[in-house]
């Protein structure tokens, strides 16, 4: 199905846009036009558009109506067949209009229009453009959250020749998707995964829900659709839907609420919600201590002003830009309107989030728009949420696509982060939200390069470990291996289980001594800097060998081993780098967590005896399901580790020194010069 939108330009001039027809591929508008026209000698020019909220709409044809052609004062019936420029053999449906012509007297209109559409889809060759009007950026305030948690499938349709399938899901609203996990081998999978989509309209809207067979090397196999209304739930209550899916086999269970929540918004620098007083004392007195269990969901507030950039990358060949900022935070996504014609645009605009993780990164990217086409990258920076400094005018300098070095172009940015701690801490102990929309894992060799290089650094420190005990058994150095002696036999003599998280809890303190005291360990990875650097230079030359190479892209089931092998070593390098970054205190707020916690097992593990742990551990296992039969497992120390940033995402967050000529108080001295 496609959102489609039709709008109508006499030479470049926007003249009208019908609204959008959701879910359907026959839309009827019944929308009247009245345009004012000068002259008869330039045509009608009429185009189709898929609306993606906040993504890249696509491009589904378009016709000319000739107004020569039509006779005054008579209803002229009008089908016109839409084309792309481009691809003029593809067949993208007609447009049905009513149209009549009459003469301009007084402040009467002349021209009237009533659509009709019909239309097949072509999805090959669609041009995109990222710009919205003002009219579609109303929507981006979001009105509430709809919280689904997969719980599991029954019956589902054989698929592959061993009678079972692979299966996964796909959601959709509107422009928000997300993609379950797969199961494998199993016709009765149990997901147990939960998410969270926004709400922009006041009825609500329409989930549509598919179910795939992972089928390597090959499609994926469709299983069977289902659809949820949500205008039909109530809110503030959880629905229990046990769905059908049409067109296949079997059953979707899922756990359905609706929130209301406070919105996202987008509006002048002179509105600004932090500097009215009233206003302030109320986000401060929402976020203060004493409401720690009122809506742990909601756990900070954030204010972002877009003000300026200056001396960004020329797109266009006249040597200018269209540039246009896009400010994401997790999933929510908001744009400023296009500066045409400028490489030092000012947008003046104040975005305020809703902060559901405080360890969530901020993405403010810079495109220039392109009419027909997709908007060109002109410059990104990530900010983590907690290395923001309030209230401080800063100029953050344009990294590349990859985060990895600078690109040309200052953005400057004025953040404001009120949060609660407490909040924040529990939140950490809970699986990460997921982003709906991230990128496709590619193969890459020089990927593949760097992901065994951090997995062989994180094992070689056990291996040296290992090493370096062998050598106090051999007595290589005597007086270490006579330490080492007397030191086992004392701990081992007295040890008792406390001593664990004791002895974690040191290490911790320890580094951050040598810390405050000027003697920081912590080095910066220049290894993972130059093997970053050459893979964007890897990529920019895949960019442009891809078409003339597309060997790799037909083994679909080799290149899908290579990609699972790569994340694989990722995910292990990741997972040994996040360890050591919380103990160098990479992050503080993570590691003063980390104290907290291991004083608290210390102190348990100390006064508690050991049996009793267990015991109260093991009756929490077993009766886990009874309590709560569609919890979702997970991992408190594992979510932890997910916020710890790896040694690739530190030099990503890593903020470049701005060039001096660019400071905001140089630039007023030279002004007064």
């Amino acid at each position: 199905t496609s959102d489609p939108y039709v709008k109508f330009k006499i030479g470049r001039k926007e003249v009208f846009r019908s609204k959008i027809i959701h879910k359907n591929l026959n839309p009827v508008w019944e929308e009247k036009a009245c345009i004012l026209i000068d002259h008869l000698r330039e045509p009608l020019y009429i185009k189709v558009f898929d609306y993606d909220f906040g993504l890249q709409d696509d491009f589904m044809g378009s016709a000319f109506l000739d107004l020569t052609q039509l006779d005054l004062n008579r209803p002229t019936d009008v089908t016109l067949t839409l084309k792309d420029p481009h691809y003029p053999d593809h067949d993208l449906g007609i447009i049905l209009l009513s149209v009549i012509l009459t003469p301009k007297e007084g402040e009467s209109r002349d021209v009237t229009m009533l659509m009709r559409k019909s239309w097949k889809r072509s999805s090959k060759f669609q041009t995109q453009s990222l710009r919205l009007s003002d009219q579609h950026r109303k929507s981006h305030l979001w009105r509430g959250i709809v919280s689904i948690t997969l719980i599991e499938g029954r019956d589902l349709k054989a698929m592959d020749s061993n009678g079972l399938s692979d299966p996964y899901v796909k959601f959709r609203l509107g422009h928000q998707k997300y993609k379950s996990k797969i199961m494998p081998k199993t016709l009765n999978p149990q997901w147990r995964e939960q998410f969270d989509f926004h709400l922009y309209e006041e009825r609500g809207g329409i989930i549509d829900i598919t179910a795939w067979d992972k089928d390597a090397g090959k499609r994926d196999d469709f299983i069977g659709r289902c659809q949820v209304d949500l205008s039909s739930l109530s809110r503030e209550q959880t629905h229990k839907l046990e769905l059908q899916l049409e067109e296949g086999e079997g059953h979707l269970v899922l756990l359905v609420t609706l929130t209301a929540s406070a919105t996202v918004s987008i509006s002048d620098l002179s509105v600004n919600s932090l500097e009215d007083q009233k206003e302030r004392e109320e986000i401060l007195k929402r976020y203060s201590p004493l409401r720690i269990f009122h809506n742990l969901k909601d756990v900070g507030f954030l204010q972002v002003k877009v003000i300026r950039a200056e001396g960004l990358m020329a797109a266009d060949v006249t040597g200018k830009s269209d540039p246009f900022c896009v400010v994401e935070l997790n999933n929510d996504r908001l744009l400023t309107h296009t500066v045409y014609k400028n490489l030092n645009p000012e947008w003046n605009k104040v975005f305020t989030f809703n902060i559901k993780d405080i360890h969530s990164i901020l993405e403010v990217t810079v495109y220039d728009e392109d009419r027909d086409r997709s908007a060109d990258f002109l410059g990104k920076v990530a900010i983590p949420l907690l290395s923001i400094q309030n209230g401080e005018q800063k100029a953050y300098v344009l990294k590349n696509k990859q985060l990895t070095g600078p690109t040309k172009g200052v953005i400057y940015l004025e953040i404001d982060v009120i949060f609660n701690a407490v909040k924040a801490s529990l939140r950490t102990l809970i699986p990460k939200e997921q982003k709906y929309i991230e990128e496709e894992n590619r193969l890459s060799k020089q990927l593949l390069l760097r992901n065994f290089i951090r997995t062989k650094r994180c094992v070689m420190v056990l291996v040296n470990a290992a090493y370096y005990v062998n050598s106090c058994f051999d007595w290589d150095s005597p007086p270490r291996s006579l330490a080492a002696f007397v030191l086992f036999l004392f701990v081992v003599w007295n040890f008792e289980l406390y001593m664990i998280p004791l002895v974690l809890l040191l290490l911790l303190t320890w580094n951050y001594f040598l810390i405050i005291s000027g003697k920081d360990n912590r080095q910066r990875d220049t290894v993972v800097e130059d093997m970053l650097e050459d893979e964007e230079e890897e990529d920019d030359k895949d960019d442009k060998d891809n078409e003339k190479k597309g060997f790799i892209n037909k083994i679909y089931a080799i290149q899908e081993v290579c990609v699972s092998v790569q994340n694989i070593l990722d995910e292990v390098a990741s997972f040994g780098e996040r360890i050591k970054n919380t103990f160098n205190w990479t992050v503080p707020f993570l590691s003063w967590l980390a104290i907290v916690a291991l004083c608290v097992f210390t102190i348990i593990l100390y006064f508690v005896p050991l049996r009793y742990i267990v015991l109260v551990w093991g009756i929490n296992k077993f009766t886990k399901k009874l309590r709560s039969p569609y919890a979702i497992d997970n991992n408190e120390l594992l979510d932890f580790l997910s916020r710890v940033p790896s040694d690739v995402q530190v030099v990503q967050y890593q903020e470049l020194k701005p060039d001096p000529s660019h400071s905001p108080y140089k630039r007023k001295k030279n002004n007064l010069g």
